[in-house]
């Protein structure tokens, strides 16, 4: 079985795959005329623009709704996760400094499929019979494309996806985080987890939106002061890293100490692979989260999800990767160490507690995670067996927390793993057959 499902992991995410992600990604820019780079005025001023003036932060105008950036920092935090941290530390150890280029080329194309994503959420999304939103990727399959078959093919796969990489995978790196560095037991840590996720996920949609909503911006400020404190120490060194990254991209590095090179063919790879591991973009997952929003024209909720992308990928993994470069800390493949601890030594060359300040950054980064892949869950589970369903997969998603912070099987990882691919096929299908219906502004003008 061990072997069938690593086979099974290692075809779902080969270069096939990859193709198919970057495809998509590509043919939406293209049809929306470069939309993040030409009309970056438009969706910053939609997202950011108006969160500076403080009208998302208000309460919902419809009691079973969430605002925009409620419905958008839960996306983030199931995306913003260890693939922020270890995710990008493991491109550079076997892809070297040039995945992180290539890591930028599957958030920018990617930035458009997550627009594409959300934008069908939003239009195909209906009220149930209690006046709840019902929406996601596999709403837009069954009632656009009119294939329920192909629905519940990633409703399943989704379900099974957040239990392994939403939960399990997020609580053991959290775990192993906190023993390394402040030598807490994984069973004292997996109780305290456990705990505070049934304290979240048993007052619902409002609830799960409320925490995120202030959970969010909190751990992202946090983790990016100790990462400018690095950077600042290192400002010399910042240029040189930069031109690692591009020279990594389009030249074979030659073997230095002994140490073997890097192909750009191990970049690309790399680098598209954590990408899209990272942001999520093209997976449908984020869709259920944003389908929640209060919002009524469609392009908005598109647009958070430009700027969820932006923030994960372009922001959060370009400044992990430039720490753990200027710091000069061995990254090479051959060394043998984990992506977290390669981190973690970055960045205490400057931190005296720098063990302790990513454990700590890793614990919530994680349990974010946690909370956001619930939600994906739940709407899943609510799609297939109703709300029995809901409250037989929250049951459960709160008993996995502890044997998951204790324990991290190899089967677990790679069969998650698997499954988080398989929710792509067939979401990436239902947009290439829709994707003509999805709509983009092409002018400034007032977005309601």
């Amino acid at each position: 079985m061990s072997n069938f499902i690593h086979s099974l992991q290692k075809f779902v995410w080969g270069p096939g795959m990859l193709v198919f992600f970057l495809g998509a990604g590509i043919w939406f820019t293209i049809q929306s005329g470069f939309f993040q780079i030409t009309k970056i005025h438009i969706w910053l001023g939609n997202t950011i623009g108006v969160l500076k003036k403080g009208k998302t932060r208000n309460k919902s105008k419809e009691s079973n709704s969430v605002t925009q950036f409620q419905s958008f920092c839960t996306a983030l935090a199931a995306t913003l996760g260890t693939g922020n941290i270890t995710g990008v530390a493991t491109a550079l150890m076997f892809g070297g400094p040039g995945a992180i280029f290539w890591m930028w080329v599957s958030a920018f194309f990617g930035m458009m499929t997550t627009y594409a994503e959300n934008f069908l959420g939003i239009k195909y999304r209906y009220k149930d019979e209690k006046g709840q939103w019902k929406g996601g990727a596999m709403v837009y399959m069954e009632r656009g494309l009119g294939c329920k078959p192909l629905a519940v093919t990633f409703a399943v796969c989704c379900l099974g996806a957040s239990f392994g990489m939403g939960n399990m995978v997020q609580g053991n790196s959290m775990a192993v985080g906190l023993e390394k560095a402040f030598h807490v037991p994984a069973f004292i840590s997996g109780s305290i987890c456990m705990i505070a996720v049934a304290a979240v996920l048993t007052g619902g949609m409002k609830r799960i939106a409320t925490f995120t909503e202030k959970l969010v911006p909190i751990m992202a400020a946090v983790y990016f002061v100790g990462a400018i404190v690095v950077l600042l120490f290192y400002r010399d060194r910042i240029t040189g890293a930069i031109d690692l990254i591009f020279q990594g991209a389009f030249h074979t590095s030659s073997a230095v100490g002994g140490v073997a090179g890097y192909s750009v063919k191990q970049a690309l790879r790399m680098g598209i692979a954590r990408g899209i591991f990272s942001n999520e973009a093209g997976l449908g997952s984020s869709v259920m989260a944003h389908a929640h929003s209060d919002v009524d024209d469609p392009q908005i909720q598109g647009m958070w999800g430009i700027l969820e992308v932006f923030i994960d990928t372009i922001l959060v993994c370009t400044i992990t990767a430039l720490v753990i470069l200027v710091s000069e800390v061995p990254y090479q493949q051959t060394v043998a160490m984990d992506g977290t601890t390669l981190t973690g030594m970055a960045f205490e060359s400057v931190i005296p507690w720098g063990k302790e300040f990513l454990a700590g950054a890793t614990a919530l980064f994680a349990f974010a995670t946690m909370i956001g892949w619930f939600y994906f869950g739940s709407q899943t589970a609510d799609y297939l067996a109703g709300e029995k369903g809901v409250k037989v997969y929250r049951l459960c998603y709160i008993l996995i927390t502890l044997p998951g912070c204790m324990s991290a099987p190899t089967i677990i990882w790679e069969l998650s793993d698997a499954l988080n691919g398989m929710m792509a096929i067939p979401n990436l299908l239902t947009l290439f057959f829709l994707g003509r219906e999805v709509e983009y502004k092409r002018k400034k003008e007032k977005l309601g």
